[in-house]
């Protein structure tokens, strides 16, 4: 494996992270067919001086395409596709026009192949006590078929704190990066079961084994390049087998990536950045400040601008509001039928808590500070409050009060010591 680290609180020069990629991928892939997995929009990474530095090490690969790992997020426009490498329409027309930028189709079933299968036993296994029939049976292991027209895949992508699989990155751009729907959803319900509190930061998880096993069915050649990406920075990088160097990244990540406070927070307004262009992705504000907010407490995702829930899944979660696990569980007749991903995704923006004798109690109050209005709060069974009214001033230099301010929310993980 090739890396390379900066000191504690440094970043490493675009110099060293040019010479990383060139020492880690050059030679390899001469004459080689090959596939580059990368993140969309809603992760922070420096991709366009990423993207320079693979295309130059890989010039001698006979192909070179760059698919979008969109899970269920939306496509990319082309202009959108290039303003994410870094590079202008002309660039695009002339020095990259071999090269091709590709969107995942999840929802495309004539775009997917089938590898094999996860039978329902073994993810009884890897579940342990948390598995629940609502997981369903056997699960068919479908992910974008173009894999096949390639010799050599390669993932390159940030690892930061995860709701669902512990870590990101690694082969979590494969599935769910560039899965079908029912791995997404096996996955996403499995990591809610286990619930955000006992899975985020944690590096071993049961859908981390989940993820591996459906990738050793993968008939390709898997490198990872890893970056540990802190604010617009890179503390550091990791190149080789995609389980060696993400362990390495993810070991990198709990040390980079996670606050320590000495005591919970009463309340936090947790700004959920523009990249954030949905309330699916920019709950990231809620789920990374949870495991810091005491029992009663609020977290207000803060995005004055964010006025729409999901772009693809905004039915369903309508249908299904935002609840506690057990809210969803303890009335299956009423909830099954919606995909087990957006009913994950309610559980991670809701949180912890029970449901009992007909009567929700979540852990700490959620509230939107966004364009989406008092009435649609109210039926997403979330607390509203008018993003206008907020006085950022107000909330900045009170932590000894029990109040937190998080300019940017969504990558760093807060954690109480114990």
């Amino acid at each position: 494996m090739i890396h390379a680290i900066a000191p504690q609180s440094a970043m490493l020069a675009d110099d060293e992270i040019l010479n990383t990629i060139q020492r880690g991928l050059a030679g390899k892939f001469s004459n080689a067919r090959v596939l580059v997995l990368i993140p969309d929009h809603t992760r922070t990474i420096p991709l366009p001086l990423l993207f320079r530095g693979v295309t130059a090490a890989l010039y001698d690969a006979r192909q070179l395409d760059f698919m979008v790992a969109l899970g269920t997020h939306p496509a990319l426009s082309e202009t959108s596709l290039n303003k994410l490498v870094g590079i202008s329409a002309k660039e695009r027309a002339n020095q990259f026009k071999h090269i091709g930028l590709l969107n995942h189709e999840w929802d495309n079933p004539n775009a997917l192949t089938t590898l094999g299968t996860i039978q329902k036993a073994q993810i009884q296994e890897i579940a342990g006590t948390v598995w629940h029939p609502s997981l369903g049976g056997d699960v068919d292991i479908r992910i974008n078929k173009r894999i096949l027209d390639y010799d050599h895949l390669i993932i390159l992508g940030p690892v930061f704190p995860h709701e669902v699989v512990g870590f990101s990155g690694g082969a979590k751009y494969l599935f769910p990066g560039i899965s079908g729907p029912d791995m997404i959803n096996v996955t996403h319900w499995l990591g809610a079961l286990i619930t955000i509190l006992d899975t985020i930061g944690v590096k071993n998880t049961p859908v981390r084994d989940v993820i591996n096993v459906a990738a050793a069915c993968v008939p390709k050649p898997i490198t990872l390049i890893a970056p540990v990406v802190v604010k617009e920075g890179i503390a550091g990088l990791f190149i080789g087998d995609h389980l060696a160097a993400w362990g390495a990244a993810a070991d990198l990540s709990s040390e980079r990536h996670i606050i320590w406070v000495d005591k919970p927070f009463k309340r936090v307004l947790s700004v959920a950045p523009p990249m954030y262009d949905e309330l699916w992705t920019a709950a990231k504000a809620m789920y990374k400040l949870e495991p810091a907010i005491m029992d009663g407490g609020e977290v207000i995702v803060y995005a004055p601008e964010l006025a729409v829930v999901s772009h693809v899944h905004g039915k369903y979660i309508y249908e299904a509001g935002y609840h506690v696990r057990d809210f969803y569980l303890k009335q299956w007749e009423k909830y099954g039928h919606i995909p087990l991903g957006v009913l994950a995704h309610g559980t991670h923006l809701r949180g912890s808590g029970v449901y009992e004798n007909g009567i929700e109690r979540a852990r700490i109050d959620v509230t939107l500070a966004t364009a989406i209005p008092a009435e649609d709060c109210a039926v997403l069974s979330l607390g509203y409050q008018n993003p206008h009214a907020i006085k950022v001033e107000d909330w900045q230099g009170r932590e000894d009060e029990g109040v937190l301010y998080v300019p940017k929310a969504g990558e760093m993980l807060y954690r109480v010591r114990r």
